[in-house]
């Protein structure tokens, strides 16, 4: 038996599930390399975009594709593989599987199978967009995907409206107007947005805007619609819950004739409100 052979016999036979850059190639762990080194199979939600990775970094090894389609079906095969004594890794297209990508029926028959599941952590869009927005991170939420259909999107964002911690979501090209646009209709126009995009990769951008200045932006060219997309949502403020929206209203129509102070003064006494929770509502939203 050779060397290397006795080397990969000798590594444990379990799932490694292991993040992969989500854009700059570079992005990656000495340990998740290693460890595709020495596994026997990948499991890749598109064995032809991963091949490309794994060339790279000059890793040969069998590929066994796995993706929402067939994820059910052949969960059971890798578990049996893992249990005749190979290790096997699952990676998806980009980031952290599972977040968003197929894996979680794998890692759960794993579990209930009685088989180990390593985690070999590294890129993920969620937190390195997080990281860098500017929103609240000491709480959020990750929401993946609205769903395509207005219906649907609307009644999301509706189960969502009182949410106080920062949301997180995935937006396709296509579908990144429209979302803004029920955003404006549900939360308001003056909700504050983070639009991350193409991170890591060349043309990486921040934009952050009220969500009225959002939709004007995204409009303004063709081109700022392009690339993939993270969209952070600041959280309904306490003031918001409290300020009836009469109040709200009032407050804005007099901040465009008075200095903010005294709007808020003026609108405390004939609303009945607390002067400094329409100040500070005021600060953060006008």
């Amino acid at each position: 038996m050779s060397e290397s052979s006795q080397i990969l016999s000798s590594f444990p036979a379990k799932l490694y599930i292991i993040a992969t850059p989500i854009g700059n190639i570079s992005d990656i762990t000495y340990r998740a390399i290693e460890t595709l080194r020495l596994v026997d199979i990948i499991a890749a939600e598109d064995t032809r975009h991963s091949g490309k990775l794994l060339h790279h970094y000059q890793i040969k090894k069998p590929m066994f594709a796995l993706h929402d389609h067939n994820e059910r079906d052949r969960a059971k095969v890798l578990i049996e593989k893992i249990k005749g004594g190979l290790a096997i890794a699952l990676i998806s297209d980009a980031g952290t599987p599972l977040i968003s990508d197929p894996g979680y029926h794998l890692v759960n028959e794993c579990r209930a199978a009685g088989v180990d599941v390593v985690p070999i952590p590294g890129p993920s869009a969620v937190i390195t967009a997080l990281s860098s927005a500017g929103l609240a991170t000491d709480r959020f939420t990750f929401e993946g995907f609205l769903p395509a259909k207005e219906k649907g999107k609307q009644d999301k964002l509706k189960a969502l409206i009182e949410e106080k911690r920062t949301m997180v979501f995935y937006e396709s090209p296509r579908r990144i107007m429209d979302t803004v646009k029920q955003i404006i209709l549900i939360f308001g126009g003056e909700r504050k947005l983070v639009i991350a995009r193409e991170l890591t990769k060349t043309f990486e951008s921040f934009y952050s805007f009220p969500a009225s200045e959002m939709l004007t932006w995204l409009e303004q060219d063709t081109n700022h619609c392009r690339g993939e997309f993270v969209l952070m949502v600041a959280g309904a403020s306490l003031q918001e819950d409290r300020i009836p929206e009469d109040a709200l209203n009032t407050l804005r129509l007099l901040k465009d004739q008075l200095p903010l102070k005294k709007a808020a003064a003026l609108t405390a006494q004939i609303h009945q409100q607390k002067k400094n929770d329409l100040y500070k509502w005021g600060l953060e939203n006008l």
